[in-house]
């Protein structure tokens, strides 16, 4: 009998301990949060500008080294050892160009993600730190992404904090949406 009680006793504390350890969980949706400030558009629309001019230069690189090499095979019974060799060259400098341009612009520290880096990390550095100073005033413990991989089966709107995201960082939520 005593030890049937000191079972329910050390049961009721783990019980009454695991209640206090619990933690308020709060979500956002980055997606919804970033459409809705227009800055982040903006950022976007000069990346995709960027990236589709760079993206013409390089098909029109790529199609002057195709223009090369139809040419040189159409020209090769005619050519000397030495003007092959020579064509062949030119035509695998350029290849080398045109890759190296492509990693230049495109590369994972080229020219458009340190331009990506310069203009979205500032709105995002931004936008953490709305989550975070929200997340200390409602006593979060966690707070998820509702846009990232994490698949979130229910969500429940009173935990949804994206809203006051906007707010803390000075815009009108769905003002911006189209």
């Amino acid at each position: 009998m005593k030890s049937l009680k000191k079972v329910s006793l050390v049961l009721i504390f783990i019980v009454s301990s695991l209640a206090g350890f619990s933690q308020n969980f709060g979500y956002v949706d980055s997606e919804y949060i970033l459409e809705n400030i227009p800055e982040y558009k903006d950022a976007q629309d000069e990346l995709d500008k960027l990236s589709v001019e760079w993206q013409k230069q390089l098909e029109r690189r790529y199609a002057e080294i195709d223009k090369m090499y139809k040419n040189y095979q159409a020209e090769q019974i005619l050519l000397t050892e030495d003007m092959k060799l020579k064509r062949e060259d030119e035509i695998i400098k350029k290849e080398k160009a045109a890759k190296e341009y492509q990693k230049q612009k495109f590369g994972v520290d080229g020219e458009l993600f340190q331009k990506r880096k310069e203009l979205v990390k500032p709105l995002q550095d931004d936008v953490y730190k709305a989550i975070s100073s929200i997340a200390n005033y409602k006593k979060l413990g966690v707070v998820f992404d509702k846009a990232s991989a994490l698949t979130m089966l229910y969500t429940n709107p009173k935990y949804n904090i994206s809203d006051d995201v906007l707010k803390k960082m000075g815009y009108k939520p769905g003002e911006t949406k189209e």
